[in-house]
């Protein structure tokens, strides 16, 4: 099997900038705008749900440091993927590249679709949230279709736009609103109660779901010019930005928006804008949230095809694949994804598929940065032109949060979890199968 493709195989590459966008635009999406509603149901303390985020901000920036020597030292597009695959063995490699293929990036496209859906609709009432979610997926996908470079500047646009528009958000809902809720930052018995119960373990699934796409430029690594040194830069500053972004966002939607008001809400930022801007001003923070969802969906169906790809190359059966355009597209791994995505939204409910994802994502993700142990002590003479800052404490504090946070999942929603599970033990099949099938080929 090959484990690393030449960048130089790849004619157009990916600024340090442009992997820095995906990185904004991976992150920012469906997450920090729909699930404080979810974690207020079962956490009331404003000082505990902001902890939350502190911590899920904590296991973004170590796991991107990790990811950033595991990039820098095995520089070939699909991620968790192929680390996997080269640290411990290529079924794990599998496993991992086929919940990307069938929950890693589908999931998160149809929750922004479906929330691009439901923000759009409560503006413009001109069709049902549903049928605006496939509409702005399908629009998308052709946008991505079309080409690298069409792709690439339509994605760096609009992460320039999400950080302008969050940053202005945050400004008025701080500084000029006439709507200022309390937010005690204190700790008493509520704040104790609040992170010792299951519900704030469970709550960090959403977190952690907002923060996923910390690791995207790892995705495209053999893509993007000198890996070695702009992967692991665009990792660091791409989620050090978020984490900031993040942090004062909750804190306005809890200074503008009642507990009562949010609890349970996916569409916490338009409750939060109308009571900053009033009905009016709602609508239009409607639709730059409706924009900034774009930019999640577009920075996914973007990545994704990339993992896809990488297993076509490496598995026969699945070679359909590997197929790239004149312009750098692969187009049938894009395809794909969209229908999976598609599939989706027409079939799920939104918390389930959180859930759901959440799961199964964190579950890979702890098993590479895990594999960063793994690999120093298997391959000594790998090059690593970066290395994991505060090692080995950085990458214990991400397993440790992460293996907390599986736990709890699996008590707390089993049936869900468990599906996640499932799902990895149909890719362990199929894997055989391939692998079956290429030794009767080669026979």
């Amino acid at each position: 099997m090959r484990w690393y493709v030449s960048a130089d195989n790849v004619s157009r590459k990916v600024s340090v900038a442009g992997a820095f966008a995906l990185v904004i635009a991976n992150m920012i999406g469906t997450g920090v705008f729909t699930s404080l509603g979810f974690q207020l149901e079962g956490i009331k303390h404003p000082l505990a749900v902001l902890l939350l985020w502190g911590i899920g901000a904590l296991a973004a920036l170590c796991g991107a440091m990790v990811y950033g020597e595991l990039g820098a030292s095995m520089p070939r597009s699909g991620g968790e993927y192929q680390y996997l695959s080269r640290i411990y063995h290529p079924s794990v490699g599998f496993l991992s590249g086929w919940v990307s293929v069938f929950v890693g990036f589908p999931a998160p496209i149809a929750l922004a679709s479906m929330a691009f859906g439901a923000y759009f609709s409560g503006v413009f009432p001109l069709a049902p949230p549903q049928t605006l979610a496939v509409a702005v997926l399908v629009v998308i996908t052709l946008i991505q279709a079309t080409g690298f470079n069409v792709g690439t500047s339509f994605q760096n646009i609009f992460s320039s736009c999400t950080i302008i528009l969050i940053l202005f958000f945050v400004i008025c809902g701080l500084f000029f609103s006439d709507t200022r809720i309390p937010v005690p930052l204190v700790l008493d018995t509520g704040f104790f109660k609040d992170i010792a119960s299951p519900a704030f373990a469970v709550s960090l699934v959403y977190v952690s779901y907002a923060f996923s796409g910390w690791n995207a430029s790892a995705y495209i690594a053999g893509e993007i010019e000198r890996p070695q040194k702009n992967l692991p830069l665009s990792l660091l500053l791409g989620t050090a930005v978020v984490a900031v972004l993040y942090l004062l966002l909750n804190y306005t939607f809890l200074a503008t928006a009642t507990v009562s008001e949010l609890a349970g809400q996916i569409e916490v930022g338009y409750i939060s804008a109308g009571n900053i801007f009033g009905p009016r001003g709602r609508d239009i923070v409607g639709c730059i949230i409706s924009v900034l969802l774009v930019s999640s969906i577009s920075a996914f169906v973007f990545v994704g095809p990339r993992i896809t790809q990488a297993i076509g190359e490496d598995y026969p059966l699945l070679r359909l694949f590997s197929f790239r355009t004149r312009r750098s597209v692969p187009l049938t791994a894009m395809l794909f994804q969209s229908v999976v995505s598609l599939v989706l939204i027409l079939t799920s409910s939104f918390e389930t598929v959180l859930i759901y994802v959440g799961f199964a994502l964190n579950l890979c993700t702890f098993l590479t940065v895990l594999g960063v142990f793994v690999s120093r002590r298997r391959f000594v003479d790998l090059p690593r032109p970066y290395k994991t800052w505060g090692y080995p404490v950085v990458p214990i504090i991400f397993l440790v949060i992460m293996g907390w946070n599986l736990v709890y999942l699996l008590v707390e929603r089993p049936v869900a979890s468990l599906s996640g599970v499932l799902t990895m033990i149909l890719g362990l099949v199929f894997y055989y199968i391939s692998r079956s099938a290429t030794a009767g080929n080669e026979a």
